[in-house]
């Protein structure tokens, strides 16, 4: 699908604005439904280079999506998808989160994965993300589409950066082969309450498995996964949503935890 270099632009200002001012707005497909799947990755890279120049930012790191078959199976697809990683998306357990800042955020159980080395090409394996990744950690990704009721094609959500919009890294790190990572049970609860248990096998089998997947899908595009940045390999679990007062923790078998509170 083409797309006027204007149409572009103002698909960009209407998803950059809505994040910025907290709003939720009608998803894009409804004016441009026949919009592919390799139009939604340019306007992602259009809307992050905005949103770099725009909040003096960097790329820390990419996030994976829709790496469970049950979740594929749900949005009609056979892949995942993958978004990037700012600087300013970084949130710290000590430091609560501003629910004025978020529109209808949900939080999602992940593994975080820390590289040594770059990570590139069509042929990567399981076997070479494990030696390239230094450490692992339990992370808590908070997504918060901007559309309305957070409903969308795919094709919406990848042009939105796949709902990126926080993510909290624990402070347990761990070295990945002191783990079975395909095989890593985690508890999430709200406020002291058992929401959603979970284990990384949801994550395509093993999370490996996904970030080996993405390096594939990166590379089609020249690019590829780099030294010292940070992978969140997928959810471990259906995501929960949380307000203003509220304490999310997810346990990992393992791994330690890792929480956020809500103001």
């Amino acid at each position: 699908m083409l797309l006027k270099t204007n149409e572009d632009q103002e698909i960009i200002n209407y998803l950059l604005s809505a994040e910025r001012e907290a709003r939720e707005v009608v998803k894009i497909t409804d004016t441009y439904p026949d919009l592919t799947i390799e139009k939604a990755y340019e306007l992602q890279d259009g809307l992050l280079a905005r949103r770099l120049k725009d909040n003096q930012t960097k790329t820390v790191g990419i996030k994976l999506g829709l790496t469970s078959k049950a979740k594929q199976e749900m949005m009609g697809v056979n892949e995942a998808i993958y978004g990037y990683l700012h600087a300013d998306m970084l949130a710290y357990e000590w430091e609560p989160m501003k629910r004025s800042e978020l529109i209808h955020p949900k939080a999602e159980p992940e593994i975080a994965f820390f590289l040594e080395k770059d990570l590139e090409g069509e042929n990567v394996t399981e076997e070479d993300v494990m030696e390239a990744t230094k450490y692992v950690a339990p992370a808590l990704e908070v997504i918060d589409s901007r559309y309305k009721d957070f409903r969308f094609t795919l094709t919406d959500v990848v042009a939105d950066n796949c709902s990126s919009i926080k993510f909290v890294v624990g402070s347990q790190l761990v070295s990945p082969r002191e783990l079975d990572l395909g095989n890593i049970g985690m508890v999430m609860s709200k406020n002291g309450k058992v929401e959603q248990t979970g284990s990384s096998a949801a994550v395509l089998g093993h999370p490996a498995t996904a970030i080996a997947w993405a390096a594939s899908q990166l590379s089609k595009r020249g690019r590829g996964f780099k030294k010292g940045e940070i992978i969140l390999s997928g959810a471990m679990s259906e995501a929960i949503s949380f307000d203003s007062g509220d304490t999310i923790v997810a346990q990992f078998h393992g791994l330690g935890s890792v929480s956020f509170y809500c103001q």
